[in-house]
């Protein structure tokens, strides 16, 4: 079993300021400690290559990201400012979401320790979203290894509006997005399925619709292969997701998600998605429980 990261390219945003590499190294670092992992089950990831994002983006916002002549506007859209740093995280972190989605096929299992960029859209990125790798390995999947329907289960707090965009009117991926009803992004995309939270929202009612909505899924879908995005964001300390999820409420949320893929004996590739405590420790610990549960419901 492989586990993939990219946070060994850290991403400068200006001076005296890092991308938060440092919460990646923290739930590695957590992964170890708590005997989840061993160390050489990590790896790190390779960048994807242009083919692989050629087949979800468009060519020219590709060479825009790549030779930095994006448009100042469109490049605050995304929330980095340019660099060749960022043009290498955001292959490797695509790269490690199809590696994962790879591992799973042989393995049932895979998992990106980062990952989750839903706010990338064909031809543009937002969010902090640069190359959408959910979207990107599906079709790997599909092209290189015969994947007939994919299921994305997208429990980040914020709507997966770009993967929506990308497959919508494609039976071939059916998208699946519970998040909070008056968060971002302001203009909401339509997913196969939407189920949209107020703010506030807490464990037993969160828990409650998205058994509802796994279900509706399985009825109207028959999946090959499933996507999870994770998401730490629903946290009730987490800056920026409004609704009060705790740790153990995010718990039952990945074994509700995991149980259910186990049941239909499905491979499943996990991304981390979002995760915005002020306390970096808080987002190991989440994401690293996310990490024990897929090994225990899904792991070989």
């Amino acid at each position: 079993m492989h586990i993939y990261y990219s946070d060994h390219h850290v991403l400068p945003l200006s001076s005296g300021h890092r991308f938060p590499a440092e919460k990646y190294r923290l739930l590695r670092e957590k992964l170890i400690y708590d005997a989840i992992v061993e160390d050489h089950q990590l790896s790190p990831s390779t960048a994807a290559t242009d083919e692989q994002l050629l087949r979800v983006h468009t060519a020219e916002y590709i060479e825009s990201i790549v030779k930095g002549t994006i448009e100042p506007k469109a490049m605050r859209r995304i929330g980095f400012p340019w660099s060749p740093e960022l043009v290498i995280r955001s292959r490797h972190s695509t790269g490690a979401t199809i590696a994962a989605a790879q591992t799973a096929l042989r393995e049932t299992l895979g998992i990106n320790l980062a990952g989750g960029t839903h706010h990338s859209f064909a031809d543009c990125g937002e969010g902090y979203c640069v190359f959408n790798d959910v979207a990107c390995a599906a079709r790997e999947l599909q092209v290189n290894h015969g994947i007939g329907q994919i299921l994305v289960i997208d429990c980040d707090v914020h709507q997966g509006n770009g993967t929506a965009a990308i497959f919508q009117n494609d039976p071939t991926v059916f998208t699946f997005s519970i998040h909070g009803a008056r968060n971002f992004p302001l203009h909401k995309e339509k997913s196969d399925l939407d189920i949209a939270l107020e703010d506030g929202t807490e464990d037993d009612q969160y828990l409650t619709e998205l058994n509802r909505g796994l279900s509706e899924c399985f009825a109207r879908c028959k999946p090959e292969f499933i996507f999870y995005l994770a998401g730490a964001d629903p946290f009730y300390l987490d800056r920026f997701g409004k609704m009060k999820l705790t740790k153990d409420g995010l718990l039952k949320r990945d074994e509700l998600v995991l149980s259910h893929c186990s049941y239909k004996n499905l491979p499943i590739s996990i991304s981390m998605a979002g995760g915005y405590a002020p306390d970096l420790n808080d987002i190991a610990e989440i994401q690293a429980n996310t990490v024990r549960v897929a090994l225990l419901k899904c792991g070989t």
